[in-house]
């Protein structure tokens, strides 16, 4: 890996150049347009994210199992993915070794992650699910703070109130409480977290959309690997079980684009809040079309949850940037 600045130094800096009267000046993006834009990209993301888990629901109630659904699903988008850039950003597809090796753990383990994420909606609501997944934001200070900082109070503290949380929101349902499902849910929100704060650091040798293409084209040799332990009839899916897979492609395309965006603009803490947003999205869209509703109790649950993702202004000494490669070459590789 070469020497790179930290995103900390992101403010544009431009040397001054000797022009030609009247010759056109480049137009160079100023840090603050950065920052807008990556708000802009931030947002996007949990709308399209908060989409999926009923999309999911949807394919579910059309036939279609869970495998299934995340290979094709996965597939579909990686496939749309590589089609866009040959076409128009061809540029994008060349890139170090280095950073495409980089991309391609990152999005590998998002793919062992997104297997439990859709394996728990069959379990549980689409409403609970997205509660406990947005836990990640917790994981997300965690493991930057496992970068050689010390664990403060207030991490210990946010994360016993993120586990009060889970607990209200699986105990506090109407129906018997399914703590595999929950479970599985979890397991999702900590390789979802580790995908956050391992792109910022890719993120600083490749642009947004070269690390969107190699991560999504890892998640889908992942997942595809697992359809063929137990792969099923095709024939046997539904016309609106396609239907809703080919939707689930487009919106996975666009929200690991808008996600990756967003990191490189802001950083993986900044982004990770705006994920509260696609909570709201799904509790909404899931009331509306699925009559899914939370108990007393679990909005409680929901309200603590939240409370502990935005102490985060609080804490001290996080930092918004870990160089993973650096650090796991001086602490945990062998030394001669």
């Amino acid at each position: 890996w070469r020497n790179m600045a930290t995103p900390s130094a992101n403010t544009t800096k431009v040397s001054a150049l000797k022009s030609e009267p009247n010759a056109p000046e480049a137009a160079i993006p100023t840090s603050s347009q950065q920052w807008q834009w990556g708000l802009v990209w931030g947002l996007l993301s949990p709308v399209f994210l908060g989409i999926v888990p009923i999309l999911a629901k949807v394919a579910y109630a059309a036939g279609v199992n869970v495998l299934t659904l995340v290979a094709f699903r996965t597939g579909i988008a990686a496939a749309l993915l590589w089609l866009g850039m040959l076409l128009f950003k061809r540029q994008f597809i060349r890139s170090s070794l280095p950073a495409v090796v980089g991309s391609l753990i990152a999005g590998a383990i998002n793919g062992l992650g997104s297997l439990f994420f859709y394996t728990s909606l069959t379990r549980i609501d689409a409403s609970l699910g997205q509660l406990v997944n947005i836990s990640y934001l917790v994981f997300v200070t965690v493991f930057l703070r496992l970068a050689g900082q010390k664990i403060s109070l207030l991490t210990i503290f946010r994360t016993g109130l993120t586990i009060g949380a889970i607990y209200l929101l699986t105990h506090g349902g109407a129906g018997p409480a399914d703590w595999l499902g929950v479970g599985m849910m979890l397991f999702a929100a900590v390789t979802y977290a580790l995908q956050l704060v391992l792109s910022q650091r890719i993120m600083l040798d490749i642009p947004a959309p070269t690390m969107t293409l190699y991560a999504i084209t890892a998640m889908a040799v992942v997942v595809t690997i697992a359809w063929f332990f137990a792969p099923t009839d095709l024939r046997l899916v539904s016309t609106a079980g396609w239907e809703a897979i080919g939707l689930m492609a487009l919106v996975t395309a666009l929200s690991r684009l808008t996600l990756f965006l967003g990191v490189k603009a802001m950083g993986s803490i900044q982004t990770a809040l705006l994920g509260v947003f696609e909570v709201v999205v799904t509790i909404v869209i899931a009331a509306v079309f699925l009559d899914e509703r939370l108990t007393m109790l679990q909005w409680l649950g929901a309200a603590v949850l939240i409370v502990s993702i935005f102490l985060v202004r609080f804490e001290k000494g996080v930092p918004r940037f870990v160089d993973w490669w650096q650090f796991l070459w001086r602490n945990l590789l062998p030394r001669k």
